[in-house]
């Protein structure tokens, strides 16, 4: 339950501000210059704030659109994201997030306009070629859709490109103004997974498995492109068999016809981001695993990444095709 908004003083009668606020008539609204002050505030507390996370209201005025990190892709040359919000309702104990930012309160950028406006100047710039565009790397794309109407905004602008893609990553069951349209052929709604028993673990306040699998489920049966993101891949003595189980029971229940593209990738924390995260979670076992320093990134040990990769990737062949298998290497 949100208890408190805070709303910059610019954009307190921005459209998109009244509706938000509209959805939370009883919490407390309180304005201010600018969203860093609130959000980049020294000596705040992420694990504590995640028990009780502010909303904060805010304006952006640059870097609306940016190239994704070399590496993150599911088969364009031009690949690009986008955050009209920053930090996840979830408590995910492997999220970057909680490395990167000071504050646990989720931003939304109101000015969804701006955004769209940046994103067709990406896609006009080279009109003979796909772009991509990624929404979930700085938030879950859906999981607060019943506040801030992002996929309602976003999907007819791309509907109106054909050379223009755009990924829905999500560990979200929010897809229900997804059912009431036509499905966008150029949209990926891809959903995340880790085995069900280190999902229990380390992914705090998601929807099970077997929820989402419910969800792309219905998608599927309206015909929307879905994508699996198995990223990270996480350790475990007997990962092997919990990664068969898990991949088993998705294809059981989604067919491959539905499936746009499925992708795996490594545990990875940049060094400032890890250390950030164990002085949140000394306890945490994750991060006491066989990690290694390689060029200020901590990752598995080698033999042990690569024979994940590996491992799942064959795993996955028994059930897909090779052509729309991604493996994605690259940098938080």
């Amino acid at each position: 339950m949100i208890e408190t908004i805070y709303i910059e003083e610019e954009i307190k009668d921005h459209p998109k501000t009244r509706e938000i606020c509209s959805r939370f008539p009883q919490t407390r609204l309180i304005t201010c210059q600018y969203y860093g002050e609130i959000f980049n505030r020294k000596n705040q507390n992420f694990r504590m704030q995640k028990t009780r996370p502010a909303l904060i209201l805010a304006k952006k005025f640059k870097n609306f659109v940016l190239d994704a990190p070399a590496g993150y892709g599911i088969g364009g040359k031009r690949n690009f994201y986008f955050s009209h919000m920053l930090n996840c309702i979830y408590d995910c104990r492997y999220c970057f997030l909680q490395g990167m930012y000071r504050s646990a309160h989720y931003v939304i950028f109101v000015n969804y306009e701006d955004f769209a406006g940046a994103i067709v100047n990406k896609i006009n710039e080279s009109q003979q070629c796909n772009s991509y565009f990624f929404s979930g790397y700085d938030c879950d794309s859906l999981a607060l859709e019943p506040v801030t109407h992002f996929a309602d905004y976003y999907l007819p602008l791309f509907r109106q490109y054909s050379n223009a893609w755009v990924e829905l990553r999500t560990k979200s069951t929010q897809i229900r103004s997804l059912l009431k349209i036509d499905p966008v052929p150029n949209c990926v709604i891809a959903f995340s997974f880790t085995p069900e028993e280190i999902s229990n673990v380390l992914e705090h306040g998601t929807p099970s498995i077997d929820k989402r699998l419910d969800a792309m489920v219905k998608l599927q049966q309206y015909d929307w492109k879905l994508g699996l993101r198995f990223d990270p891949l996480i350790y475990q003595d007997n990962y092997k068999e919990l990664y068969d189980k898990l991949f088993n029971t998705i294809f059981s229940k989604i067919s491959v016809e539905c499936l746009h593209s499925v992708s795996l990738g490594s545990l990875r924390f940049p060094e400032t981001y890890l250390r950030n995260i164990v002085r949140l979670y000394p306890d945490e076992k994750l991060f006491s695993g066989p990690l290694e320093k390689h060029h200020g990134m901590f990752t598995y040990y080698s033999h042990i990444e690569q024979s994940m990769l590996e491992y799942c990737k064959n795993s996955l062949s028994r059930y897909i095709p090779a052509d729309i298998f991604y493996s994605c290497d690259y940098a938080a």
